[in-house]
């Protein structure tokens, strides 16, 4: 009897112990890193974000089945702006209040992502942009950065490129969104430093359907040699179209927001020649063995062909370093509390697929404009110029 009752008090004690060792790690665990994503996946922008939440969702999954940044699981609050900025401002908005998201990764345009600048400053969450425009870290924003080549790196790029081949003169044709504003302003402001005259500007609405007019008008203008293409989405390639229509002789030019495979694709051959400028990633199999970059970019698309069978872009590119960032964030902190991840981010020091990255209080891209490459068309593909 004293024996049977023995044993089922060890039997007891052994359960109650296990009950006890299970609560204890549950107490343990650490909380998830809440990470909220609103992209251009559908909508004139898709080109930019569709493969950019792509990017997010597969690292997400990466991370999670290594367990976790720091012993922490991530949690995505993944969001299709459809290239819409009011869409954008409610969806921010639906992160920060409800989802309690710690720190966010968007938008994919200069206008999505200046809708929500009010509200992450305001909440004191950090947001990682993938635009282009300028305006987004000019003047610096104490939680907003931004994770690509100002339109500004870009167009001192451009303009570099064009002095060497003996062209001063350029006519800039730009969209009157967000982004074709920003550029604008970053060509009118580049170009005295660069030793280049603007001769004429037009320019278009998303909603045109036809750009002949405009780009006469360039055509005519005394002494242009040369076109900027200050667009993005489905008019840059109607004005890529109807300038190939037109037979314009001049050199054609583009930021890094057309130099992209979808860009090309909807241009067909009027995108023959283009020069642009852009990250690695386009042509990264074309840099020297020992280039430092080659390998992380390789990397990257290596998984992401894997895993989509697709080429990511340079836009998507961006997304692996933003996600890159925050994992070094979390790393270093051991914490998803905002603020000190905002922290960490604003000491970044890493290299990613975009390029090396050096944030700093007072510079929330940390990236130059020798990071970019100088890239054409040829034949359907990128050939790498310089």
């Amino acid at each position: 009897m004293k024996n049977r009752f023995t044993k089922r008090l060890a039997a007891t004690l052994a359960l109650a112990a296990s009950a006890l060792l299970g609560a204890t790690a549950w107490a343990q665990a650490k909380p998830p890193l809440k990470i909220g994503a609103y992209l251009s996946v559908t909508g004139p922008a898709s080109y930019l974000g569709a493969g950019a939440m792509k990017t997010v969702e597969m690292y997400v999954d990466m991370i999670n089945a290594g367990g976790g940044i720091d012993g922490r699981k991530i949690e995505l609050y993944r969001y299709d702006d459809e290239s819409s900025p009011p869409r954008a401002n409610t969806l921010v908005k639906r992160m920060l209040d409800n989802d309690g998201v710690h720190v966010i990764i968007g938008g994919s345009t200069t206008g999505t992502t200046m809708s929500a600048v009010p509200l992450v400053e305001r909440a004191g969450v950090p947001m990682l942009s993938l635009a282009g425009g300028t305006v987004i870290i000019d003047p610096v924003k104490k939680f907003v950065f931004k994770m690509n080549q100002t339109d500004a790196m870009a167009i001192t790029r451009l303009y570099d490129h064009m002095r060497k081949r003996g062209l001063a003169n350029v006519g800039v044709i730009a969209g009157t969104d967000a982004f074709g504003r920003a550029c604008l302003a970053a060509a009118q402001e580049v170009a005295p430093k660069r030793g280049m005259k603007i001769v004429r500007e037009e320019s278009f609405n998303a909603k045109d359907t036809d750009m002949t007019a405009q780009l006469t008008n360039l055509r005519q203008a005394p002494g242009i040699q040369a076109i900027l293409n200050c667009g993005f989405g489905e008019p840059a390639v109607i004005v890529t179209k109807n300038y190939k229509q037109l037979g314009i002789p001049l050199p054609h030019y583009g930021t890094h927001a057309l130099a992209s495979d979808a860009f090309v694709k909807l241009a067909g051959a009027a995108a023959e020649d283009m020069v642009m400028a852009n990250g690695a990633i386009l042509v990264w199999d074309q840099l020297p063995a020992n280039n430092p970059q080659q390998g992380v970019v390789q990397a990257y698309v290596k998984a992401y062909q894997a895993k989509y069978g697709e080429v990511p872009s340079f836009f998507a590119g961006n997304a692996h370093d933003a996600m890159l960032l925050i994992r070094e964030a979390v790393q270093r902190t051991g914490s998803v509390d905002p603020a000190k991840l905002r922290d960490a981010i604003e000491a970044s020091s890493v290299l990613g697929v975009t390029g090396p990255f050096k944030m700093s209080p007072t510079d929330h891209v940390g990236l130059t404009a020798t990071s970019l490459r100088i890239v054409q068309v040829k034949d359907g593909r990128w050939k790498l110029l310089e």
